[in-house]
């Protein structure tokens, strides 16, 4: 009974039309008005921003035609080394000879390019199909190193021709001088199996590294050229190492994608 006699005074009573409104507090208003502006601030910046990512891939440094690994055509004993590593030679030059049944046999350049390495020695024993030498497939000393990444397949389709490429190289320290830069030259639709990047690179350990996640895209990219520095391309650094950078070097490249509106993210 309490309660409703209570409920029944106040709604006997009459309104409190007298009374003064009460408004917010100052700290109030503030704190409302930096609300406001935050958000107006942050819905211009999502229609006329722009945010710029990357996307990271591992890579080599090699010849724009790559490289090949030349194997025995014959089983029996080296006898003679004909050339040395970095030697230029033409299509069908013998690079070493072995000794086989039939009597001495060479063994010859299928296509002209730069011994890079020679695995076989005189005295080795080799059986038909062994490896004798990788050759790059160059025809000038002066021909130019581009770098291959290779990416995931779904990633090939954010990446444009003439993005820019940061190149950190495994045999440069990137704390002294930098990045290595480049730009997209071409890029691969076609996913390449493991035999495929072995061909290209003549090197089955970066092959297997390469599409142990699946069947990557290959992308080309081609190295800015320096007169300034010692390697004779452009670094991230005034002078880049005092040194040259050599193929088969192993490279990590970002990728710089197309700038995009935050508000792109939103929508559909």
């Amino acid at each position: 009974m309490q309660f409703r006699q209570k409920a029944l005074s106040k709604l006997q009573s009459p309104d409190e039309l007298d009374l003064p409104v009460r408004f917010a507090r100052p700290q109030g208003r503030l704190v409302l008005a930096v609300t406001v502006v935050a958000m107006a601030a942050a819905s211009f910046w999502a229609f006329t921003g722009s945010v710029s990512s990357k996307l990271s891939a591992p890579g080599v440094l090699t010849h724009a035609e790559g490289s090949y690994l030349l194997q025995s055509p014959y089983a029996g004993q080296v006898t003679a080394v004909l050339a040395k590593e970095g030697q230029l030679l033409s299509t069908g030059a013998p690079l070493l000879q072995v000794g086989t049944d039939q009597g001495e046999r060479a063994v010859r350049m299928v296509a002209a390019g730069r011994v890079r390495t020679l695995v076989a020695k005189t005295g080795s024993v080799v059986r038909a199909g062994a490896d004798l030498a990788t050759v790059e497939r160059v025809r000038n000393p002066g021909d130019p190193l581009v770098a291959v990444l290779y990416l995931p397949a779904e990633s090939g389709a954010a990446i444009s021709v003439g993005a820019s490429v940061d190149l950190s190289v495994q045999s440069v320290p990137r704390q002294r001088f930098g990045v290595l830069r480049g730009r997209v030259k071409e890029i691969g639709r076609t996913p390449q199996t493991e035999a495929q990047i072995s061909g290209f690179l003549g090197d089955g350990r970066l092959a297997a590294q390469y599409a142990r996640n699946g069947n990557p895209v290959a992308v080309l990219v081609r190295l800015e050229r320096s007169s300034a520095t010692a390697s004779g391309y452009r670094w991230s650094s005034a002078d880049g190492p005092p040194y040259a950078v050599d193929s088969t070097t192993v490279v990590t490249g970002a990728v710089h994608l197309a700038a995009q509106r935050p508000v792109d993210w939103l929508l559909p």
